[in-house]
């Protein structure tokens, strides 16, 4: 079983598009089991013996085997014996290595085996994710996995009305998934309160940090239950990740799944020298080829996707834009066509797309080279998934050359160059000292548009497509 984004043995749920918002409890589902031509109900395989799998409950072992997923991931086979005794856990997990299975799966079981059901406004569980679309993923995860138990759920998020969320609370659910920033609009409003709280899960806890989400999550804490079972998921090891994590848990175990070197040499990746006007036509160039037909083309700020996206309708290529300052509606609409296939490229921003589950990525294009370069890795780690191949293209200027060797660095290997295009720079390839990192940066008056790029939430080049708390 891989990761939480794939489609082949992953025990991960695949839905056509990400659910806006649970406003009603998921009650279980009695009538899902698969018929045959003569109506008989047809059994799934059995799960291999000694699989870890077969340490849950049938109910779950049952939702399992029906998505056909029989081989547990590393971060799975590790963390769920340790997560079923009631461990508290710090894993240390990339992005697509099916760590959403590894919590959501003992976390059903523990619910249902202990049947205290949930009170008005006081959920038994708590997950914060740092985005609306992974928030709703591990919604859909809990769904599938818990049809055949009586779990109820509901995903919390800014970006859409908050009425059809405190009414879910207010009924009564067993896990609330929720995003910092509008769960604490929603704790101070007094539409939710956590005396009941048993078990806590943070997730990509070293993105919320990036995102600005520390006094957020500082205080939420603060009023949760000391006594908690609580689980804390990073892809890296930061110094402010590991302080946050021994705020959070008690004498966890600890479980590392390669930090910082995810699989990436089954991608094909390649490097392309441009000068910065002419990338545009280096993309629509591109893009010409027929094989690049998903693609997610990563850009660094949100006004660089729609002015991307809008040159690439231009160049009559189909294209949409995702980034924090789409509306919850626009985003889901633009990930229902990308994963349909009407729509060919989606470009997006790194935190609005953290978190997407999205099957068969052909190619990814890096049109801005992140600054940090674990970045880059967790870009084209988007394709190659399952243990398909991949391709990943990054266009380099002269002011992003810096950027390159640092990637390059990280990754202990020289990116292959393609010379052979039209817009091919020698200027670029050899930039050295100032020519090679972008120029300073000045104070800008602040005009009708309000100085997007330098906010305080988003101020730098780290949080770019920040926005705040009601943005996520």
């Amino acid at each position: 079983m891989h990761n939480e984004n794939t489609h082949h043995k992953s025990a991960t749920p695949h839905h056509p598009h990400a659910t806006p918002h649970h406003a009603t409890p998921v009650q279980p589902a009695k009538s899902h089991d698969p018929a045959d031509a003569k109506g008989h109900a047809a059994k799934p395989p059995p799960l291999p013996a000694g699989s870890v799998f077969t340490l849950l409950i049938e109910a779950l072992q049952r939702a399992v085997a029906e998505e056909g997923y029989t081989i547990p991931t590393p971060i799975q086979e590790a963390a769920m014996p340790h997560v079923l005794a009631g461990r508290d856990l710090f894993g240390v997990a990339q992005t697509g290595t099916g760590k959403t299975a590894a919590f959501t799966l003992p976390l059903l079981q523990h619910l249902s085996k202990h049947t205290n059901r949930p009170t008005r406004s006081r959920p038994r569980a708590l997950i914060l994710a740092p985005t609306r679309e992974l928030a709703a993923q591990i919604g859909d995860s809990i769904r599938t996995y818990g049809r055949y138990v009586n779990v109820a759920h509901t995903v919390i998020f800014g970006g859409v009305g908050q009425s059809p969320q405190v009414a879910a609370v207010s009924r009564g659910v067993d896990i609330v998934i929720a995003t910092p920033g509008r769960l604490l609009d929603l704790m101070r409003q007094g539409h939710i309160h956590f005396e009941q709280l048993e078990v806590l899960v943070l997730d990509e806890a070293d993105r919320m940090l990036d995102m600005g989400f520390i006094r957020d999550i500082r205080a939420i804490l603060a009023a949760l239950p000391k006594k908690r079972h609580s689980l804390f998921f990073s892809a890296t090891m930061a110094p402010e990740v590991v302080e946050l994590a021994r705020a959070m848990v008690h004498d966890p175990v600890h479980i590392t799944i390669k930090p910082e070197s995810p699989t990436v040499e089954k991608i094909a990746q390649k490097v392309m020298f441009v000068d910065k006007a002419n990338k545009d036509a280096l993309l629509a160039a591109a893009l010409k080829d027929p094989a690049i037909n998903r693609v997610i083309v990563f850009v660094q700020m949100k006004h660089a996707a729609d002015k991307v996206t809008h040159r690439l309708a231009m160049a009559g290529i189909t294209a949409v834009a995702i980034h924090g300052n789409k509306s919850q509606g626009a985003r889901t609409q633009a990930l229902a066509g990308f994963k349909s296939g009407k729509i060919r490229a989606l470009v997006a921003t790194d935190i609005a797309a953290r978190g997407l589950d999205v099957d068969d990525i052909t190619h990814i294009i890096n049109y801005d080279l992140p600054h940090e370069p674990e970045t880059y890795v967790h870009r084209i780690g988007r394709t190659a998934r399952a243990g398909a191949s991949g391709d990943a293209l990054s266009f380099c200027c002269a002011e992003e050359r810096d950027f390159l060797r640092d990637i390059e660095r990280l990754i202990r290997k020289a990116i292959p160059v393609d010379t052979a295009h039209d817009f091919h720079s020698d200027t670029a390839r050899h930039a050295v000292g100032a020519a090679a990192r972008p120029p300073p940066r000045h104070h800008q008056k602040s005009g009708p548009r309000g100085g997007h790029q330098g906010g305080q939430r988003g101020g730098g080049g780290r949080r770019p497509q920040g926005g705040g708390r009601g943005r996520r």
